[in-house]
């Protein structure tokens, strides 16, 4: 999923899939998604900076710049943050499956090091429906010549994926390519796992998972970038919890639980997203399978 260091930004995996045809026998490199960034990148760096230097032991802050140097290109010093949140908090299997990603993305010679694919390894332990790992194990099969396994695992991971995804057209085109690569014919495979038309989407367009949360505009983010790290903290918490406050009035807002996942998510909050979905689906039981659904899309943990 891709995390923003403040506000909301879109849902993935983390990366798209693409080959080229000099990579031919080769797997599918992952490369990061492109999402909004804040205005100054590298005041929000500098900020996370200071933030992990006051509290070496904030694992938020850890796992915030991670990201935010991996969004800017600089993985090397993505896979150092992670280290440090991975310690700090080391049953979180998003942070480990994210510092695989970046040490896949930091290596310029082994396309699978050892540190990412333990990350990986420890990342599935942890959570076995974590679908960064599970791509990325599956690229490692691919890249030990098991072709068929990296395939069977990534129908797999397909068939987990709900409809509407925003990986889902990247990892079918992945399937596609690597079958014929090695000629393995997935035609019929892929055929038979046509997407299931999704419940009915917020306003007719994608999932409320995947869509952009109306809330804070881009000014507001923009002030917030400018605040003081308590005060732009403030701010973010306090759009949040006047959507939580929200819901208390009105539990039966689907959309507004969903939100409210994804907002906690987007803060590296896995655990208080994981505790708004069991209250989501305890407040609307007719519901349950649009909030699973959702729920993975933004990989809220034990769904």
């Amino acid at each position: 999923m891709l995390l923003g260091a403040v506000g909301i930004a879109a849902v993935s995996i983390g990366y798209n899939v693409l080959l080229t045809p000099e990579k031919a026998k080769s797997p599918a490199v992952p490369t990061p998604l492109t999402s909004n960034q804040a205005s100054d990148p590298e005041a929000v760096i500098r900020e996370l900076q200071d933030r992990v230097g006051a509290n070496p032991k904030d694992a938020e802050g850890w796992q915030r710049l991670g990201w935010a140097y991996f969004e800017n290109g600089r993985h090397a010093d993505a896979v150092r943050a992670y280290r440090h949140a991975t310690a700090l908090v080391p049953d979180n299997a998003t942070f480990w499956s994210s510092l695989g990603e970046a040490a896949v993305m930091a290596s310029e010679h082994d396309p699978m090091p050892k540190e990412a694919a333990d990350a990986f390894d420890k990342a599935i332990a942890l959570d076995p429906k974590d679908p960064r790992a599970r791509y990325f194990l599956a690229v490692r099969k691919d890249l030990a010549k098991d072709h068929k396994g990296a395939i069977r695992d990534w129908l797999a991971l397909l068939g987990d994926t709900p409809p509407g995804a925003p990986w889902e057209a990247d990892l079918r085109r992945t399937i596609e390519q690597v079958g014929k690569i090695n000629g393995i014919d997935v035609t019929g495979r892929l055929a038979a796992m046509k997407p299931v038309a999704p419940h009915p989407p917020m306003g007719g367009g994608m999932s409320v998972a995947a869509a952009a949360i109306p809330g804070p505009t881009s000014e507001q983010m923009r002030a917030a970038a400018q605040l003081p790290k308590g005060q732009q903290d403030a701010m973010v918490e306090g759009m949040v919890s006047g959507l939580e406050a929200k819901l208390k009035a009105n539990p039966a807002n689907v959309d507004g639980w969903i939100m409210l996942m994804r907002s906690r998510m987007t803060l590296g909050e896995t655990a208080k997203a994981a505790s708004t979905y069991k209250e989501a689906q305890a407040a609307n039981p007719t519901q349950a399978g649009r909030i699973r659904d959702e729920a993975r899309i933004l990989g809220v943990p034990g769904i």
